[in-house]
């Protein structure tokens, strides 16, 4: 069986916004965050300008890949692929959609907003709240200040219970 490399994750937290906020009025959108269907995962492809192969990710018997929107609405704002261990959720890629990146964005708090549910996830799951990625390392410092993971040995960093608790509170405080 051929091993997949894991993947160091390079992605920006924005700003930890209460959902998901227009970058040009400030408004803030309720998001919905649910696994990604056979039909739409024919749309996320490099040529509607996605960086990763998440067919690849889909097709993983092991993982699952979460697509977060605005409530009501079908356009995907970002996605997330995760593992469920025994004991934590390991992130193996996040990405928000093309137009959420650089000067031009029009949504803050995508990626936050993923990281959030995959730390709710864990609860629910068995893992206590545990969240761990590995990062690119020009992004440990980014992760510890921005998320407040914990660098845990090379390239690997880990969110803990209290961490997950306050991502979970701002992003899903129902």
């Amino acid at each position: 069986m051929k091993k997949r490399k894991s993947n160091r994750l390079d992605f920006e937290i924005d700003k930890l916004t209460n959902s998901i906020e227009n970058v040009k009025t400030g408004d803030s959108f309720k998001t919905e965050v649910s696994l990604v269907t056979k039909d739409e995962i024919k749309q996320i492809t490099k040529k509607n300008k996605w960086v990763f192969d998440w067919k690849t990710e889909f097709k993983a018997p092991e993982r699952e890949v979460y697509k977060v929107t605005i409530a009501g609405s079908l356009n995907i704002q970002g996605l997330l692929s995760l593992t469920f261990r025994d004991d934590h959720v390991y992130m193996h890629l996040i990405e928000s959609a093309h137009f959420n990146k650089g000067k031009n964005k029009v949504y803050l708090g995508v990626a936050g907003n993923l990281v959030a549910f995959a730390c709710k996830l864990s609860f629910q799951r068995g893992g206590g709240g545990y969240l761990s990625f590995n990062s690119k390392s020009r992004l440990i410092e980014h992760y510890k200040n921005s998320l407040g993971a914990v660098h845990f040995s090379g390239t690997l960093m880990v969110i803990k219970p209290e961490t997950a608790l306050k991502l979970i509170d701002k992003y899903f405080n129902e």
